[in-house]
């Protein structure tokens, strides 16, 4: 049975509910389903997990079939969840069992028991910009840094300082694309796109050995 037959399963099962169901309620729980499985079908569909409980807060990881799509700590489900659904334009599921690696991997890292990453990423959503200057950011080795100026030299755009932030801003798998190992010019520590801003990013360096001023303007 191809999987494909399986999906088509799921959607005319989905869409029995919707006609049978008895109440308002039932049709808008079935509704819900339907469009879920819908989704699905079309591959849009994004697996989270939750760990209540870190170095960082509450961390959450999301992953789809071609790799991590986010993580995000110092927020609620709800908000991360709203998120990641209008960024992804998918349905989210919970699903620790999916997330699973990905989870292990970043609380590994966060006890320092771990210092690289070796899960898949998926860049679909991202600009061709945005793209470039966060595989840069990938490359930077652990301990080190480099400013926005540097990383804007780096993709052949030495006058985007600014767009280079911007960019790293808006990461949406912080930690695992080191986004907090770039610095303003002068070493001091601007804006982070992880929760809890400019002392996780501090805290991060700290936890990586890197030596740097302690200036976070």
């Amino acid at each position: 049975m191809t999987p494909e037959f399986e999906w088509d399963k799921k959607v005319l099962k989905a869409l029995d509910a919707v006609y049978a169901a008895p109440s308002a309620l039932a049709t808008k729980q079935a509704q819900a389903k339907l469009r879920r499985a819908l989704m699905a079908a079309k591959g849009k569909i994004v697996y989270y997990g939750y760990a209540p409980r870190t170095r960082v807060g509450s961390l959450f990881v999301a992953v789809n079939d071609r790799g991590l799509v986010a993580l995000d700590f110092g927020l609620s489900e709800q908000e991360f969840v709203a998120r990641v659904s209008h960024r992804m334009r998918a349905t989210l599921i919970r699903s620790d069992d999916a997330v699973a690696e990905a989870m292990k991997q970043v609380k590994e890292y966060l006890e320092g028991q771990r210092t690289k990453f070796d899960l898949p990423l998926d860049f679909s959503t991202m600009s061709e910009f945005q793209r470039r200057v966060l595989t840069i950011a990938l490359k930077i080795p652990r301990g080190k840094y480099l400013t926005y100026g540097e990383v804007a030299k780096a993709i052949g755009k030495p006058q985007a300082s600014r767009a280079v932030g911007q960019a790293l801003g808006h990461n949406p798998v912080p930690i695992v694309i080191p986004c907090h190992r770039v610095l303003g010019s002068d070493g001091s520590l601007h804006g982070y796109s992880g929760g809890g801003g400019l002392q996780t990013k501090a805290w991060l360096l700290q936890l990586e050995g890197a030596s740097i001023p302690v200036s976070t303007e």
